[in-house]
């Protein structure tokens, strides 16, 4: 399976319209989006930020991040895409998704305590399924800002280390792009594709292992 995975859009239309030309031609099994679809924005922002991907062939998997707008979780179900608090299985392959972020110090508009994380992720999870999260787990290389402090979800980083699901895609942090591994577990930070990243994942159906990955750039 070829997983296309993307974070932190952040309302720019142009770079989605570039990797929508991108994947016609990659020919992706499904797309991942890790949330921040907008800045701060709503549901037909983020509606019209979409388009171009839901015009695709590949069936598109998607989380709101803490800076979409209070309606955005709502239009991702409307669209059929929405994974929040939710388990999709495609092509033999599981997916669950948590949206929003752990708590920030800017209150900023979809936040979770760890409590409710770590309930998300043993509600829906079941073993090797794919974790689809806008929030990056703790002491990675995916939730390091630039004063070198880790900030992602304690929540996220303890279930990985007891479950050791084969894939975590992630966000959140900007400056955090990156693979990393918690054990089995691969992580990956694409970097935000309002600068132009993207992550290319090859995934084993069968054996639901990470064969590799490219961190790409439009």
């Amino acid at each position: 399976m070829k997983v296309l995975a993307v974070t932190d859009i952040h309302g720019n239309s142009k770079m989605v319209q570039e990797l929508a030309e991108l994947l016609e031609s990659e020919r992706p099994d499904i797309v991942l989006i890790a949330g921040d679809i907008t800045h701060f924005s709503g549901a037909e922002t983020a509606r019209k930020i979409l388009e171009p991907l839901l015009k695709l062939d590949a069936p598109v998997l998607a989380v709101h991040g803490n800076c979409d707008g209070r309606d955005v979780p709502g239009l991702l179900e409307e669209l059929g895409i929405g994974l929040h608090d939710r388990r999709v299985e495609i092509n033999g392959v599981g997916f669950i998704g948590i949206g929003g972020s752990n708590i920030t110090p800017f209150n900023t508009v979809w936040e979770l305590t760890e409590d409710e994380i770590m309930k998300i992720l043993e509600r829906n999870y079941r073993p090797g399924d794919v974790i689809l999260s806008h929030v990056p787990p703790r002491d990675t290389k995916a939730d390091r800002i630039h004063s070198g402090l880790h900030v992602g979800s304690k929540a996220l980083r303890e279930f990985i280390e007891g479950n050791q699901p084969p894939l975590v895609v992630t966000g959140h942090i900007h400056e955090a792009r990156s693979v990393d591994r918690v054990g089995k577990t691969v992580i990956v930070n694409p970097g935000p594709l309002f600068r132009g990243y993207y992550a290319v994942i090859e995934l084993d159906e069968a054996t639901k292992k990470v064969e590799n990955v490219e961190l790409g750039e439009l």
